[in-house]
């Protein structure tokens, strides 16, 4: 069986070298918000061409903390609206919520599953203060048009990049990343980042992630507990070299399905063939999902779906689930994820080729 994604196999190359940083980081005696914190959020800012990183505990509370900083530094208020993709997984949405601002869908391009910039300016009102753009499977979404919008309007914007690792650079915005283990850039565990050349905003959100507290037992704002743990960034400081090389990877066998895979039975994604997308996932359509599912599977390939039900038609937001999104629920009912990872192998990629064109 070719797995979705064999992540012991994706880190077997790494086991040595993680198996170093845990010992000097058992060694060090300091296990939160230590040196691996510090060196992974030097690092990672450095790569991502930002003034600064702030690890966090996940990509969710990346970012809730992002929308919670700036309600803190007065850039926004409780009851804001903020526009979101309706395509996208319900993280997105959560972030929104638990910072009780306002979230306001708007539907993406079926070409390429990102937020459709035609259609944001007619959900712009008076209390609309924000976008939120999802950076969906690792492909960038149309920021250039997205820019203009907001600076026309004068909107923050935000992202979410936690599929995107290594897509984004120096967007000039705040953007949030998970580092999941199944990510582009995985840990071990759960774990985040945040990502911008705002400093006040980078401030508030390293107290806000610590209690409130910059000194210990004084706390200056309400906080909660997120913070990176030390373990994880130790990792993270070991794979983050490799990452260009890594979705470099990536890339090669999308462009070996995009070439390849020639069925009318099934779309393919949409790429330009830039580094605008890192391939997180390979996300394919088909009208009969749970077919094309089963015969591959009883082939020996293993795929995902990425995701069968899109947030307003999630029973946690039933407040919404008579809303009407076409394009997204078409999407959320066609698209299949196939195996796409550094660690697959030339002879299972020529198998998955050859099996979805003689379906």
């Amino acid at each position: 069986m070719i797995q979705f994604l064999d992540l012991k196999k994706i880190n077997e190359p790494y086991e040595s070298a993680f198996k170093e940083k845990l010992d000097a980081v058992l060694n060090s005696g300091w296990y939160v918000l230590g040196n691996e914190v510090k060196a992974f959020e030097t690092s990672f800012a450095k790569y991502c061409e930002a003034e600064y990183c702030v690890g966090v505990g996940n990509g969710l509370d990346a970012l809730t903390l992002i929308f919670k900083g700036y309600i803190q530094l007065g850039k926004l208020k409780k009851g804001d609206e903020v526009i979101v993709p309706a395509n996208t997984y319900i993280a997105t949405i959560l972030a929104i919520l638990q910072a009780d601002l306002v979230p306001v869908l708007v539907e993406p391009k079926l070409e390429t599953y990102t937020i459709n910039p035609d259609l944001i300016e007619a959900k712009i009102t008076s209390k609309t203060k924000a976008i939120l753009v999802v950076h969906l499977y690792g492909q960038l979404a149309e920021m250039d048009a997205i820019i203009a919008i907001a600076n026309q309007n004068n909107l923050l914007i935000v992202e979410d990049a936690a599929q995107a690792h290594g897509a984004i650079k120096n967007h000039n915005s705040s953007v949030a990343y998970s580092f999941y283990p199944s990510k582009n850039l995985g840990a071990l565990g759960d774990g985040g980042a945040v990502t911008t050349n705002d400093s006040e905003l980078a401030n508030a959100i390293r107290l806000m992630r610590n209690y409130g507290s910059d000194t210990k037992y004084y706390n200056e704002c309400i906080g909660l507990n997120s913070r990176l743990d030390e373990v994880q960034a130790a990792f993270l400081n070991v794979k983050l070299p490799n990452l260009d090389f890594e979705n470099e990877q990536r890339r090669v066998i999308a462009k070996r399905y995009l070439n390849e895979i020639i069925n009318k039975k099934i779309v393919l994604p949409n790429w330009d063939f830039s580094t605008k997308h890192v391939f997180h996932l390979f996300v394919i359509r088909t009208q009969d999902r749970a077919d094309l599912q089963n015969y591959l599977y009883q082939k020996g390939i293993q795929t995902a779906i990425h995701y069968p039900v899109p947030p307003h038609k999630q029973k946690a937001l039933s407040e919404w689930n008579k809303l009407s999104f076409p394009i997204t629920e078409k999407i959320h009912n066609e698209v299949l994820s196939l195996p796409l990872n550094p660690v697959l192998t030339k002879d299972e990629v020529d198998f998955i080729i050859a099996t979805l064109n003689a379906y």
